[in-house]
């Protein structure tokens, strides 16, 4: 019997050490700026002084650019009624959008957004960002699939844990400081993953970032995650949201079990 506690024993500590080892951050908003209430937001990524927004739904969706110090729209493109568009990403000089069920991965010119090619992608189309060198994407399963940009081929896949067990819903993805940053879909929360070992190193709770007065009955969830790279900032929205707000993260005072 004692041979089998201490590994028990063992077991509980890592498992305790593991649970300690997540950050738990709260936010606070810095800046707010106005969005158009029909954007069903999908992906976000700032480039360059300009905002890439891709919205979904059957016949509404769209890719947009808009300048992001007045917010005027520059130039967008909509898709084929057939397609549901989901996450984005720059990648020097093109723009990825994903779509939802049609299994296509849309990718454009990003000087005039216009249409290049498109890549079969094995699954579903929910959130996408980049490294640098090769395409972040997930399929609502606990998985990163990573791609060539070249012709969208699959080079592995990655899956995420927390606490050692599977994190499903992944959606719109960030590549920022080396970490892939995740919505996760129906929650009012944002992981921050390790990309090499698929953990989650950190958690966001953006509860009550949209207040209830600003809320309708066609508000849909948090969803989009954008970074700066001029300042740094943090810039967070929603599916038919009012508003993108610029956030930056407050740490959550330890509770007793953790300081332990």
């Amino acid at each position: 019997m004692r041979q089998l506690l201490l590994p028990c024993c063992l077991l509980l500590a890592l498992i305790s050490h593991t649970v300690a080892a997540l950050e738990e951050y709260s936010y606070r908003v810095l800046e707010q700026q106005p969005q158009p209430r029909d954007h069903y937001v999908q992906g976000l990524q700032i480039v360059g002084g300009m905002l890439y927004v891709s919205t979904g739904r059957y016949g509404q969706s769209r890719l947009l650019q808009y300048r992001l110090s007045d917010g005027e729209l520059i130039q967008q493109r909509r898709l084929h009624p057939r397609l549901f568009g989901e996450g984005l990403t720059v990648l020097g000089e093109r723009v990825y959008q994903l779509t939802w069920r049609a299994r296509r991965m849309l990718v454009y010119r990003r000087a005039e957004l216009q249409l290049e090619t498109t890549f079969t992608i094995p699954g579903e189309g929910w959130g996408l960002t980049d490294n640098g060198r090769e395409l972040i994407y997930t399929d609502g399963g606990h998985h990163l699939h990573f791609l060539d940009p070249a012709d969208g081929r699959p080079l592995r896949s990655i899956a995420v844990t927390e606490h050692g067990l599977p994190l499903p819903r992944l959606n719109e993805l960030e590549w920022i400081d080396g970490k892939v940053w995740a919505n996760i879909w129906q929650r009012d929360r944002i992981v921050i993953i390790d990309p090499v070992t698929g953990e989650v190193e950190a958690s966001i709770d953006l509860r009550g970032l949209l207040p209830l007065p600003e809320r309708r009955p066609d508000t849909d969830v948090l969803n989009g995650i954008a970074r700066n790279p001029a300042d740094g900032s943090v810039w967070v929205t929603g599916k038919n949201w009012p508003w993108r707000y610029r956030i930056e993260l407050v740490p959550k005072p330890a509770t007793a079990a953790e300081s332990r």
